[in-house]
């Protein structure tokens, strides 16, 4: 778990110190939880961003795109369910004035478990060598076993008390789990108690007629009240989805873990209609294709799995989240829901407005069902970071430290050098820049021994470095260096967009789907 910590902490440090993120209002003690994005923050998060829309809108001939307002009529969110029933479970420890969601306390403690297994995997795999079948130690080793038990049971009582609303009993697992406060040790709890995540906002000119809002916690509320205006404007035909990226709002517990769980946040979500009794089919269909995405990206298959959810939203009849290895442990990254008709069902009871479709197969009209994908933005962009930020041991000795972010996602995909800053070089680097902008994101560096400059660009994440020297005069050839294996090869200046674009082109990547 140290290791972890620090881990996380350098990821953090990185993020600050190469301009991808900052705490919001930092010059005014931060806001808690809140953050901006920097310089190649911003440049990563929009491609992130866009290789998700060019997947799920670009590539489906029957997705479209909607971006929906942030404020919208209150009676929106007590039809969802959102006024009445969107809360987490909150617990205070007596002694350190502590709050804490009652359920991520408990599912830090199967963590725990789920890293004594793993620990118990890498002792087994060194010993056992190439002969090591994981699965069947899984299977079969006692520890393994019981630990596994161990977590699978804690996990399904909790589900089962967050179903029923028996906060009772899951200050009671917490109590036997004997969990205490990570910050004091202390085992002093309050009693459990529902905390409502919306923020309340106003609306109008002055505070006798002012309406009240609220900040909208989700985007999808913005895709079901639109799905006949869109439905009829794009003659769409069932199957048929709408897909969505924007901030959302929500007062956490506690948010935490940088920007993994933020009180202002960006989702990528899109609601597939479908025609009732077909959502089983569609459910397992978007599981594969949103795995086959991220796999997409050469993170590693190892760092990613299913958990099927124990405790299932009283609209839903399946759910699963995608989860990523972050540098904590096993954390949700997307979520797959299928989500029945409760959703445009609610609405049209509430607004009194057919929210129907009309089959001309069948010649009749019926509430679609949906099923859901809903990935966060931000905890994307961890996943990605975090994964890739690495420190590498070279053949000198020496170690390197390297962000090998996808290239087809990186901030920038190319630094132009030229050797020394003077007898021309500087001005062909810069014609090589100006050449480059018009087709990827890339910036010119001449500060610094070269060797510093490849350092400094491996940290920032940059595929390519572009030396341009004494004999780039003669032959209009310069030397490029490639970030992850530092091969350097020699290519005439008329080449290099060539090579750039085959390793950050989103075509190649995204066709790893297929």
């Amino acid at each position: 778990m140290a290791k972890q910590e620090d881990d996380f902490k350098k990821v953090i440090s990185h993020a600050k110190e190469y301009g991808y993120v900052f705490q919001s209002s930092e010059i005014y003690d931060g806001l808690s939880a809140v953050y901006d994005y920097a310089q190649n923050g911003v440049e990563l998060k929009k491609n992130i961003r866009e290789y998700w829309w060019t997947a799920m809108v670009q590539l489906n001939d029957n997705i479209v795109g909607l971006d929906a307002a942030i404020f919208m009529h209150p009676t929106t969110w007590k039809a969802s369910g959102h006024v009445d029933a969107f809360s987490d479970p909150l617990i205070d420890n007596k002694d350190s004035k502590k709050r804490y969601r009652a359920d991520v306390l408990v599912e830090d403690h199967i963590a725990k478990i789920e890293a004594k297994i793993e620990k118990e995997v890498t002792k087994a795999a060194k010993r056992f060598g190439e002969a090591f079948d994981k699965e069947q130690f899984l299977a079969t080793n006692r520890r393994v076993v019981d630990y596994q038990e161990k977590a699978a049971n804690i996990s399904k009582r909790l589900g089962k008390s967050l179903g029923n609303e028996d906060l009772a009993d899951v200050k009671k697992l917490i109590e036997e789990l004997e969990i205490s406060c990570p910050m004091s040790g202390s085992k002093n709890w309050t009693d459990v108690k529902q905390f409502n995540l919306m923020f309340g906002t106003k609306l109008g000119a002055s505070a006798e007629t002012a309406m009240d809002l609220y900040l909208r916690p989700e985007t999808a509320q913005g895709i079901f009240v639109n799905f006949l205006n869109v439905q009829k404007s794009s003659r769409m035909k069932i199957p048929f989805g709408i897909a969505q990226t924007g901030k959302a709002f929500r007062n956490e517990i506690v948010a935490r873990q940088f920007i993994f769980r933020m009180r202002e946040f960006e989702q990528m979500e899109m609601q597939f209609f479908i025609k009732p009794g077909t959502q089983k089919e569609w459910y397992e269909h978007w599981k594969e294709h949103r795995l086959k995405w991220h796999l997409s990206l050469g993170l590693g298959e190892e760092n990613y799995r299913f958990h099927d959810h124990e405790k299932l939203a009283h609209y839903a009849d399946a759910a699963a989240d995608i989860e990523f290895r972050f540098p904590f442990g096993f954390k949700e990254l997307e979520g797959i829901h299928s989500r029945t008709d409760f959703d445009l069902s609610k609405h049209q009871e509430y607004s009194g407005k057919k929210l129907q479709y009309f089959d001309t197969e069948e010649n009749k009209n019926y509430v679609p069902y949906v099923v859901e994908t809903s990935i966060g933005l931000d905890r994307m962009f961890l996943a990605i970071f975090s994964n890739s930020l690495k420190e590498e041991e070279l053949e000198n000795g020496s170690t390197r430290t390297v962000l090998k972010i996808p290239a087809v996602l990186a901030p920038t995909k190319a630094a132009v050098f030229p050797l020394v800053k003077k007898d021309g070089l500087p001005e062909l680097a810069k014609e090589i820049v100006d050449d480059l902008k018009w087709d990827f994101n890339v910036i010119y560096d001449q500060k610094d021994a070269v060797g510093r400059r490849y350092r400094r660009q491996d940290a920032n994440g940059t595929p390519f470095c572009i030396t341009v020297d004494h004999q780039s005069l003669e032959d209009q050839t310069v030397t490029i260096r490639h970030r992850d294996t530092m091969e350097q090869q020699r290519v005439a200046i008329s080449d290099v967009k060539d090579i750039i674009h085959q390793e950050v082109d989103m075509k190649s990547w995204l066709k790893k789907m297929l």
